[in-house]
C-alpha cells in the first residue's frame, strides 16, 4: 500500500487539456484513478488522454460546455453507468483583464457562465451519485482573487470569490454525507494560456514581462502545473480526510508575504 493511492477511484476533472489540469489528469491516472476529462477543447483533451494511456493508465474524455446543464448531466450519466464518480476537480475556468469601466455586460455574463455556473452544474450533477455511493471529495480551483484585491481583475475576482463560498456552502451542507469540498487558491503559474497572453499583449517584450510577471510571488517565480497537482492529489485522497471546507494558497508567499 503506498500514501495517496487512487486505486478503484474514479474522477471526473473539468479542463484537462492542458496546463494545471493535465497534470492533474496526468497526476492522478498514476496513483491509480480512472480520470474522466470535461473539456470544451476535446482535441486537447484527447491529447491527454492518449499521454495517459501511453503510460498504460487509463482515460477517456467527453466533449462538454460546462456552462450548459444539459451536456454536463449527459456527460456525468455516462460517466456514472462506466464507474463510480468517487472525486470531481472543478478545474476550467477562464480569465478576463479590466476594471469595472473596463468590463462588458457580456464579458461578465461570459465569466458567470463558465467560472461560476460551470461549478454549480458539474457539482450538482455528481454530487447526487456522491450521495448514494457514501461519500466524495469535491475540489474547486479558486485563486488568490478570492481573497485579496488584484489590480485590473474585477469579473476574474468576482467568479472566484464566488467559487470560494461556493466550496464553504457544500462543504458544509454535506457533512452528513462524507462528501468533503475544498479549493485550492493559486498565484501565477506558468502555463501555456500564460504564455499566450504575455505573447499576445506584450510582443517583443516577452522575457521581460515574463520575469516582471514572476517577480509578483515574493519566492520570485511562477508556480508549476505539477506543483497543483500534487496539492490537489493530497486533498482528494483519503489521507486528507480530516479537511473539508478550507482554502488552501499556494502561492509563493503572495497573500501572507506581499509588502512585508
Amino acid at each position: 500500500m503506498t500514501k495517496f493511492s487512487l486505486h478503484n477511484k474514479g474522477l471526473v476533472l473539468t479542463g484537462g487539456g492542458s496546463g494545471i489540469g493535465e497534470a492533474i489528469a496526468l497526476t492522478f491516472a498514476r496513483q491509480g484513478a480512472t480520470v474522466y476529462i470535461l473539456d470544451f477543447n476535446i482535441e486537447a483533451a484527447e491529447e491527454t488522454v492518449k499521454q495517459i494511456e501511453l503510460e498504460g493508465f487509463s482515460a477517456k474524455a467527453y466533449a462538454c460546455d460546462i456552462s450548459k446543464q444539459n451536456e454536463v448531466n449527459e456527460c456525468i450519466d455516462k460517466i456514472a453507468k462506466l464507474n463510480s464518480i468517487d472525486i470531481l476537480i472543478n478545474n476550467a475556468g477562464i480569465a478576463h483583464v479590466g476594471n469595472i469601466e473596463a468590463v462588458e455586460e457580456a464579458d461578465l455574463d461570459r465569466l458567470y457562465e463558465v467560472n461560476i455556473k460551470g461549478i454549480y452544474n458539474c457539482t450538482k450533477a455528481c454530487i447526487r451519485y456522491m450521495k448514494s455511493k457514501g461519500g466524495g471529495s469535491i475540489l474547486n480551483l479558486a485563486s488568490i482573487a478570492s481573497s485579496v484585491g488584484i489590480f485590473d481583475r474585477f469579473a476574474y475576482s468576482m467568479t472566484k470569490g464566488a467559487v470560494l463560498t461556493m466550496t464553504l456552502s457544500v462543504a458544509k451542507d454535506y457533512l452528513a454525507h462524507n462528501i468533503r469540498c475544498n479549493c485550492i487558491s493559486p498565484a501565477r503559474v506558468h502555463t501555456p494560456f500564460v504564455d499566450g497572453f504575455i505573447k499576445k499583449n506584450y510582443p517583443g517584450e516577452e522575457q521581460e514581462m515574463f520575469d516582471k510577471l514572476s517577480q509578483t510571488q515574493p519566492i520570485g517565480r511562477m508556480g508549476k502545473p505539477q506543483e497543483i497537482a500534487d496539492l490537489a492529489l493530497f486533498l482528494s485522497s483519503d489521507e486528507a480526510g480530516f479537511i473539508t471546507g478550507s482554502d488552501y494558497a499556494i502561492d509563493g508567499g503572495f497573500i501572507k508575504l506581499n509588502g512585508k
